[in-house]
């Protein structure tokens, strides 16, 4: 397959970049973006052909990917995700059991949506040759990394803040990379990397640093929109981080609209945040086009403890020109529907899931959503790489007391 790619531009000033070559951030140091040639997607591409498409889940888009040669295609088996209703928290959230879905992407590889940005990172990699590939990680993006860095052959160096959950380091091990512990925040190991690019002649995937993660993410926009019947949710609910996927799905979102493939209605994108690091709801409560740096980030959902986001304008411009918000809850929201959710609809949420269902819920409460709008909570992990609280009650073989097991 040829690719559709026309050519790469800086996403702030929009300065045309040359395709097929190895590109990290733009001269005036933001993220560089992929376009298409949408005429002749139209032109030759039909939905039907996606739909009947047998290439295993993301990859099903490949026409509107960079990957120019399915030799590159790197791939550990990616499944299009389930949307799955809460239809046993609906009338506890007082909304429709048909109106609130959440997207399950812990079904991916590695158990998290960072899969389908890593895949499409480490293909591109391989088709332009590049050896040794490094990144700064809070735990699901260096799993990811690895794994398909592993299954394609290159090198891969992982760096870890020293507060990233103890499974995703030893996981991001057992899976070939050389991975460490580092003393500081993501911004810090990132900071390593960059400075040892020249020395170490690795060349970094930090988030938006370059241009092909975005590619993958946009991917759980147009899965979404397939598996709505080319049509998408009134409101989208999404975890914020370093903000690929809100970047991406947007991006993928007008290209379907300019491809005529879904009506010109677009979602209201939420971007939530934890209390303990929310930069890009500060900025968009102040009205800012850029996300001054959180001091001292905390928080337990440790996918969006990211106190600076390269790409912090073009997520709040998904926010605003989509009509959303931004929304940030505390740590003991996160966990206490999470616990909820596991328990009535047996969904093991990771914390940035569950986040996105207290931002909910918080958001029905105040009124910024109303209870008659569909809405699409993504869960972008499995909570089994998260500390649970521990079993407490314990059963003695030689004296059962049978009344311990009665829940009601």
């Amino acid at each position: 397959m040829n690719s559709y790619v026309s050519h790469l531009e800086c996403a702030y000033s929009g300065k045309r970049y040359e395709p097929g070559k190895v590109h990290t951030i733009s001269e005036m140091g933001k993220p560089i973006i992929v376009k298409y040639d949408l005429e002749r997607v139209a032109a030759e591409v039909t939905r039907s052909s996606i739909e009947d498409s047998e290439e295993p889940g993301f990859w099903r888009y490949a026409p509107l990917l960079p990957v120019a040669s399915e030799q590159n295609r790197v791939s550990l088996g990616e499944v299009v995700t389930p949307i799955i209703s809460l239809e046993n928290s609906a009338s506890v959230l007082g909304v429709d059991a048909k109106s609130v879905f959440v997207k399950d992407e812990s079904r991916l590889p590695t158990g998290s949506f960072k899969a389908r940005g890593l895949g499409m990172a480490v293909s591109m990699a391989k088709e332009l040759g590049v050896r040794h590939l490094a990144i700064p990680t809070n735990g699901n993006a260096g799993s990811a990394l690895a794994a398909y860095a592993t299954r394609a052959g290159i090198e891969c160096t992982v760096l870890c803040p020293d507060n990233t959950p103890e499974i995703n380091v030893r996981e991001t091990q057992m899976q070939g990379a050389s991975t460490h512990i580092v003393n500081g925040l993501i911004g810090e190991c990132g900071q390593i990397i960059a400075e040892g690019s020249g020395e170490m002649d690795w060349f970094a995937v930090s988030t938006l640093k370059e241009p092909y993660r975005i590619e993958g993410k946009k991917t759980m926009g147009l899965e979404l929109a397939e598996q709505m019947g080319w049509s998408l949710p009134d409101v989208i609910f999404y975890p914020t981080g370093g903000g690929t996927g809100i970047i991406g799905m947007w991006k993928g979102f007008k290209e379907l609209i300019e491809l005529g493939w879904i009506e010109d209605k677009m979602p209201r994108m939420v971007s939530v945040q934890s209390t303990g690091c929310a930069p890009i709801v500060r900025a968009w409560e102040g009205g800012h086009e850029f996300a001054e740096y959180w001091e001292d980030a905390e928080t337990i959902s440790s996918g969006i403890r990211v106190p600076s986001a390269l790409g912090d304008f073009m997520i709040l411009d998904a926010v605003r020109s989509s009509g959303g918000f931004a929304i940030s809850v505390t740590d003991e929201q996160t966990l206490d529907i999470q616990h909820q959710i596991g328990l009535s609809e047996g969904l093991l949420l990771c914390p940035e899931g569950a986040a996105t269902v207290a931002a909910y819920r918080n958001s029905l409460e105040s009124g910024l959503v109303s209870s008659d709008e569909s809405v699409v909570l993504f869960n972008t992990a499995t909570g089994l790489k998260y500390p649970m609280p521990e079993v407490t009650s314990s059963i003695d073989k030689n004296d059962v007391e049978y009344s311990v097991f009665k829940t009601k």
